[in-house]
């Protein structure tokens, strides 16, 4: 492929991204507004949280949509979820009763969960050895830029109530109708064409019993408990936040611009620290500048408290951090530290763990928030700092190494 396929490719396949946060951020808009109007109480918000697209039903989609990309190729995956996740909006759109918002997210979190592990390989599989870190780094501005866009779009469809709201979730589902029409002109990934007829034909695939080996099963538990510490206080900042500025009084203008603020700063971070810098210097460094500075942002409204002030050098700072810190590098090394043969089913495992655990602290979390909110705060900065820590210690040093080069020093080892 020429460069600018790569790059049309690697867009295509990162709008996962987009649709998967622009998911999670259009339901915590609608959530304070679905609360007025259904008298939805703390539980149901986070039943809502809890089997989201931020949550379980995208573990459970990504677990089986991971296996499925390494069965049935990773085109045939991305290119027909996007389908399932347009009918899963109409829910949401037409949302007219408390029933309909948990199907709605139920179906949309195991189509953007499916689409996870198939978009994240493909990019990793056909980008260049020596911009691997920039091709992910491509996926992760359009995660972020998902929420800017409809948190910004949210500011001014808010004082509409939940019809203005609604177009949320219309583009939503309107992007994943074009999507399928795009995507149809992709060519599969030439790594995995080769990884199935190195196994031969007619010969059984690797399975499960492969992925759970101890070479692979030891950086699946690495990349689950690095990223799934730091995705429960992302989980909690992604889907939570507007609906706490709500019920801490703070400004009506705060509970949209506020997170989208955060968002437009990590997306700033993406492009000049962690696409220049991933494919260039020690991984291991760049991880832990990030991972100190979450844990500082965090302590912030540990100790100061949910003010506006506090929140605003919160974002910031976390903003920062975000662009080349756990996220980055999840999406990155979970793609380099699996041969291609069970690459997607590997990662479709640890983003099904990672998410499965967000979904069941999010049960907790509206309640907590309301009841003490400096002791949520303190958990959370107790998460990050277990990130930060295992994160440095076991990060891998894959810069500037072809996919093939890391296999055969895994087959070495």
């Amino acid at each position: 492929m020429s460069t600018k396929e790569h790059w049309r490719n690697t867009v295509l396949a990162g709008l996962a991204n987009y649709i998967d946060a622009g998911s999670i951020v259009s339901g915590s808009v609608a959530l304070a507004l679905w609360k007025e109007q259904y008298g939805l109480t703390d539980t149901f918000i986070g039943l809502i949280g809890a089997f989201s697209a931020n949550a379980i039903s995208a573990g459970v989609g990504a677990l089986i949509g991971g296996r499925l990309c390494d069965i049935f190729g990773r085109k045939k995956i991305y290119q027909f979820d996007m389908l399932f996740y347009a009918f899963g909006m109409l829910f949401l759109i037409f949302a007219a009763a408390p029933w309909m918002i948990i199907t709605g997210f139920l179906l949309v979190g195991l189509a953007v969960g499916a689409d996870i592990p198939a978009s994240w390989s493909l990019i990793a599989e056909q980008a260049p050895d020596d911009a691997r870190g920039a091709h992910s780094g491509v996926a992760q501005i359009l995660w972020y830029l998902g929420p800017v866009a409809v948190l910004v779009a949210g500011y001014f469809l808010k004082p509409f109530g939940i019809d203005g709201v609604r177009w949320l979730f219309i583009h939503l589902a309107v992007l994943a109708l074009a999507l399928t029409f795009l995507r149809s002109r992709m060519k599969e990934s030439e790594r995995w064409e080769e990884s199935v007829a190195a196994a031969g034909e007619g010969k059984k695939l690797p399975g499960w019993s492969d992925v759970l080996k101890p070479q692979h099963l030891a950086p699946i538990l690495y990349l689950v408990v690095m990223y799934g510490m730091w995705n429960l206080w992302a989980g909690y900042n992604g889907f939570f936040t507007p609906y706490l500025i709500k019920q801490n009084n703070l400004p009506e203008w705060a509970e949209t611009v506020v997170p989208a603020s955060y968002f437009f700063i990590g997306m700033i971070s993406i492009f000049f620290v962690f696409m220049k810098l991933a494919d260039k210097v020690n991984q291991r460094t760049l991880f832990a500048i990030s991972a100190v500075m979450h844990v500082v942002g965090m302590a912030l409204l540990a100790v100061f408290g949910f003010t506006l002030e506090v929140v605003i050098v919160h974002i910031v700072i976390m903003g920062i951090a975000g662009g080349f810190g756990a996220q980055s590098f999840f999406q990155l090394w979970s793609a380099e530290l699996f041969p291609t043969a069970i690459r997607s089913t590997a990662q479709g495992l640890a983003f099904a763990l990672v998410r499965i655990g967000l979904g069941i602290w999010s049960l907790a979390v509206p309640s907590l928030a309301s009841s003490n909110f400096t002791e949520l705060a303190w958990i959370l900065t107790g998460f990050l700092v277990v990130s930060g820590v295992v994160g440095f210690i076991w990060a891998p040093r894959n810069e500037g190494k072809s996919l093939e080069q890391l296999d055969a020093e895994r087959q070495g080892a």
